[in-house]
């Protein structure tokens, strides 16, 4: 470890800054938000600069560095483009045991400024110690994602209730277990969605149960999206990370999985066609159960749980039981797959408006309403379409639906092994029995589908066909 991470309580201590300029600004912006009272000295300080110094203790001096200034200051910054200025700087604050950093000069540096998240009183710092502060950046910027910035507001409802806590709760362990159940369930997800004095009030009302390991569990309906991990929402990931249990369905890809809590228990639930592993019913009734145990659990669905899910069914059994949920949202696979097959499902030369249909209904006898379905300028997206691919060919010809409308099978969208197979109403049963694209797929009706040639962005063929392109655009520079 080049460097001890530290943090250092400096509100109403004094800081020398030299320099005037934006290097000196990024810095003073940060001493300011710690509370510091700053005396700042250059030959020229910018007008931004200059505003920094809002407290009646802060100074600008215009003019030359002398060593006194360095006298009973608790940290100093020296951001100007002298480096033999610097090296005076660095010797009188060595000399005094005062903390120095030359900006970009780790040599000459007895501390440095991390990279920081701040969510106060929750503040990450991230060093690479001087030796790659863009790393540094980068990681700074992808926990800014990940964490929200509830946080903030959750670690200042903690620290007022933490005497409280301490009171009623005898041991250690007990306190641990009280505060990881408000930090990781109903209470913090009250904060993060804005609904603060509810949970303070349900922080009030856990501390004088004074039992939480009694306390009902809740339940996260997450939509998974269509297989690829990187197109799962931050708030469903954090919730994934969460939970005690996972049941999934068969759409859940494993690289999503992957992404769940390492100790979590992980329930498959999934249904095919004519095979289901775990009947709706039961289903419904695990998640219960498990609430009831007190955990957090996920049900984990591919897409959206909302478009073609049953997720509605599994609330409405949740709520009769009195068990909290939430729903987060996930990319359906129309969305998803159309995009990543390069068929775009409005455009204003095509299409208008959209239409999801399901190709699989809960009572098989019921027809669809293939009237609306046919309406020129229109995209229709089948989901659980394959298996029925011919009935819905003969049943949007039959009510009018020129047979030379283009339609598309996107089998394993999203997924490295993505397959897309284009043809018309009257040739795609054909081209189907031929290539035999496996489940799950999507069939695309409209004349969108006539972009994909044009838009096709992702899979092996069409990095072949850029990579194709760009030599032959590189030869024909050099022919040139």
């Amino acid at each position: 470890m080049n460097y001890l991470p530290l943090f250092f309580d400096l509100k109403g201590k004094h800081a020398l800054v030299v320099g005037g300029g934006d290097i000196a600004l990024r810095k003073l912006r940060l001493l300011k938000r710690a509370g510091v009272f700053v005396t700042i000295v250059a030959h020229h300080v910018s007008d931004e600069v200059r505003a920094m110094a809002t407290d009646q203790e802060d100074q600008v001096i215009v003019g030359e560095y002398h060593s006194a200034l360095v006298d009973d200051k608790v940290l100093v910054v020296a951001a100007t483009n002298d480096n033999d200025l610097h090296e005076r700087i660095h010797f009188d604050a060595v000399e005094r045991n005062v903390p120095v950093n030359v900006v970009d000069t780790p040599k000459l540096c007895t501390f440095i400024f991390p990279a920081i998240v701040d969510r106060s009183p929750i503040v990450i710092g991230i060093s690479s110690g001087s030796e790659s502060p863009v790393l540094a950046r980068m990681l700074r910027a992808r926990l800014e994602t990940l964490i929200p910035s509830g946080y903030s507001r959750l670690g200042q409802l903690v620290g007022r209730f933490r005497n409280e806590v301490k009171a009623r709760f005898a041991t250690v362990n007990e306190r641990r277990r009280f505060w990881e159940s408000v930090l990781e369930g109903q209470i913090a997800e009250k904060v993060f969605s804005g609904r603060d004095e509810e949970a303070e009030a349900l922080l009030r009302e856990s501390i004088q149960a004074a039992d939480p390991e009694h306390q009902i569990g809740e339940v996260y309906l997450v939509g998974a999206g269509p297989g690829d991990p990187e197109l799962l929402t931050f708030k469903a990931l954090r919730l994934m990370q969460q939970a005690d249990v996972v049941f999934y369905d068969r759409l859940v890809s494993p690289e999503v999985l992957e992404m769940c809590r390492r100790d979590a228990d992980l329930i498959y639930v999934g249904k095919k066609r004519d095979d289901h592993a775990v009947p709706q019913e039961g289903i419904n009734a695990l998640l219960v159960e498990h609430a009831k145990l007190g955990k957090r659990v996920v049900r984990l669905k591919g897409g959206d749980p909302f478009i073609f899910g049953r997720g509605g069914e599994e609330l409405e059994e949740l709520k009769a039981h009195g068990i909290p949920f939430q729903v987060v949202p996930g990319i359906t696979a129309a969305s998803a797959c159309s995009t990543y097959a390069g068929i775009p499902l409005t455009h204003r030369n095509f299409a208008q408006s959209v239409k999801f249909v399901t190709g699989q209904l809960k009572n098989r006898k019921e027809a669809l309403n293939f009237d609306e379905l046919v309406h020129p300028n229109q995209t229709v997206v089948f989901y659980m379409g394959l298996h029925t691919l011919p009935d819905l060919v003969e049943g949007l010809t039959s009510h009018g639906k020129p047979l030379q409308t283009p339609v598309a099978i996107v089998s394993r969208g999203t997924a490295p092994d993505q397959k897309v197979l284009t043809g018309t109403l009257e040739t795609i049963v054909a081209q189907q029995q031929e290539a035999q694209l496996p489940a799950p797929a999507l069939v695309i009706v409209g004349e969108v589908v006539s972009l994909q040639d044009k838009l096709a962005w992702f899979g092996d063929a069409v990095i072949e066909e850029n990579q194709a392109h760009a030599l032959n655009m590189a030869a024909n520079r050099l022919q040139k």
